[in-house]
């Protein structure tokens, strides 16, 4: 029987699981950061095209309006 405590595999095993872990972790925490990023911009992207389409149309409506061209 073998003991918890002593290790089968030899320090170029961890290395390499190592690794391969921190390679998980990179890409998960990318995808994570990913995700969160389209969340905000779904939650905020009809207020801001809401907000960006009023400020256009007072850049156009106004000086027309001003200028009494309509």
């Amino acid at each position: 029987m073998t003991e918890e405590g002593t290790q089968t595999a030899g320090p170029i095993r961890m290395t390499a699981i190592n690794k391969m872990m921190d390679s998980i972790r990179y890409k998960a925490q990318i995808l994570a950061r990913t995700n969160k990023l389209e969340s905000g911009i779904m939650a905020t992207g009809i207020l801001g095209f809401a907000i960006g389409l009023i400020i256009v149309m007072l850049l156009i409506l106004v000086p027309v309006i001003a200028l009494g061209l309509i």
